[in-house]
């Protein structure tokens, strides 16, 4: 009876390891593949496919900034790219993801610049994302401070 549970065990952490990895590496590009994107959209000036990022569940907290929700977020975001005397862009460094089935964790920095006046900030934080109904992951929390 003990070997049949042993073996049980042992088959059921091999179907784990050898099952789920890949389903695990498809998320985290697909994971990646969200940022990545934002900073495209960001960048170009596209609002609404800036805000797709977020779920509407969003909980944000940036150091000095307090907690804003998704419509605060957006609103953040709109007033950024609407900026006339103002111009932000984003880059993106993604240190880590640690996906699980629907929450994933990704550690990251973004470096703003602005101009005029040729600013550098670096934002390290750290973002949750989920798997929504809809297959897209987005971030339902995050945290971030500027250096």
């Amino acid at each position: 009876m003990n070997r049949c549970l042993m073996l049980t065990g042992s088959l059921a952490l091999a179907w784990g390891v050898f099952v789920a990895k890949p389903a695990a590496a498809d998320d985290a590009a697909e994971i990646s593949a969200r940022p990545v994107q934002w900073t495209a959209d960001f960048n170009a000036g596209r609002k609404d496919a800036s805000c797709d990022l977020f779920s509407k569940d969003l909980i944000s907290d940036f150091r000095g900034q307090g907690e804003a929700d998704f419509t605060k977020r957006c609103e953040l975001i709109s007033k950024a790219i609407d900026d006339k005397d103002r111009t932000f862009r984003y880059e993106l460094n993604i240190k880590e993801i640690l996906p699980g089935r629907d929450l994933a964790v990704v550690r990251l920095e973004w470096t703003l610049h602005v101009s005029p006046g040729d600013v550098t900030a670096v934002e390290p934080g750290m973002d949750i994302f989920r798997k929504e109904p809809d297959g897209a992951w987005r971030i339902i929390r995050y945290m971030a401070y500027e250096k």
